[in-house]
């Protein structure tokens, strides 16, 4: 079941979940992601760096907003509605400036910026997080370790959830919105995979960001870090064998034009989050932080909502591209989930807590 909430409703939720501290709040749906604990918009530090007045401030603030996606995808077209939210329900002083397909820089160039102080938003997901101080979080991007969306939205609802969301905060990164859907991720490439075995040493595109890396690493096959959009000519020249993303993200990028097999591994059900650099978000007002989270959660619902209708629509494209599609069978599934435990078998080499495999996965039962 993915998550849909009625907006209004969300909407005085949300602001009860921001009084109660906590990314997504013991009050919040699950999936929501209100402020932190140790944010600046929490109730025990929101406005303790802001500016007193709100309505008093009529100068129009600009925040710049950079992800790798086209505004052709539903996430693109989800940005584009959170601009127009803000803006409106700023009444004009809030907007935000969109730059798509990586135009404003690459992700780790981005976060870099934002914890300098930077007035940039990000889209970003544990797996680098865990690169930026808050390693924990990285084991929810890790291959094959949710079976299904509800325990992907049990979890975000969770305690545990929202205290890394604390520290991550501490670290110079706020999470404005985590009840983005990503979509499962699926793995393309040039020749037909069914298996781990299949897939031995082909060089497979991953976000540059070690739980990703080693992750695919793991399951046999060579993880090459690149930009998502290097990779068209990448596979193009050969440089790579295969990248992996949503359907809706292998077909805005095109790669259907240059890669003919899909693998349906859903091999990670990707939630995401847009983060924020702490010390920028306090030299906001209250009024104008509070408003980032609700229209960041109202955006993320119209996400949701495109990327159920999407899904089948980008399906039906591929194939008529001329991309051939392989369902995983419940045996050749239990393959590639055995091939993954050696990755979570590694916590310490990526800073893990004790027992965090088992902690997790207690608190998604």
């Amino acid at each position: 079941m993915k998550k849909k909430w009625n907006v209004a409703v969300m909407s005085v939720i949300l602001a009860a979940s921001m009084a109660a501290g906590g990314c997504g709040g013991s009050a919040a749906p699950a999936g929501t992601s209100a402020a932190p604990a140790g944010s600046a918009a929490a109730s025990s530090g929101a406005g303790e760096g802001a500016k007193e007045d709100p309505a008093s401030a009529q100068e129009v603030v600009t925040i710049q907003i950079g992800f790798e996606n086209t505004t052709e995808e539903p996430i693109g077209k989800a940005v584009e509605k959170w601009a127009e939210l803000l803006e409106a329900e700023s009444n004009g002083t809030m907007k935000l400036q969109l730059f798509p397909n990586s135009a404003l820089g690459s992700k780790s160039e981005l976060i870099d910026q934002m914890i300098m102080g930077e007035n940039i938003i990000t889209i970003a997901d544990g797996a680098f997080y865990a690169d930026y101080g808050v390693p924990d979080l990285g084991i929810l991007y890790g291959p094959f370790f949710f079976d299904n969306w509800d325990e992907v939205w049990k979890l975000i609802d969770s305690d545990w959830y929202k205290a890394e969301c604390g520290k991550l905060a501490d670290k110079g990164l706020t999470v404005l919105a985590s009840n983005w859907m990503y979509g499962e991720r699926e793995l393309m490439t040039k020749t037909k995979v069914v298996t781990p075995a299949d897939i031995k040493g082909q060089k497979i595109r991953l976000a540059n960001s070690q739980i990703y890396v080693e992750g695919f690493n793991a399951l046999g096959a060579t993880a090459v870090p690149m930009a998502l959009g290097d990779v068209y000519t990448s596979l193009q020249n050969g440089t790579l064998d295969g990248v992996e993303n949503p359907l809706s993200t292998l077909y805005g990028q095109s790669f259907q034009e240059v890669s003919k097999n899909i693998l349906m591994t859903g091999h990670i059900l990707n939630f995401t989050t847009w983060c924020i650099g702490t010390d920028y978000l306090n030299t906001l007002t209250q009024e104008q932080q509070e408003l980032l989270f609700r229209t960041g959660e109202e955006a993320g619902l119209y996400n949701n909502e495109l990327q159920d209708a999407a899904k089948d629509d980008y399906y039906k494209l591929l194939e008529e591209a001329g991309v051939t599609f392989t369902e995983l069978t419940d045996e050749e599934r239990a393959l590639w989930k055995e091939a993954s435990l050696s990755f979570y078998e590694k916590g310490s080499q990526f800073g893990w807590s004790d027992g965090l495999y088992d902690t997790v996965k207690t608190a998604i039962q």
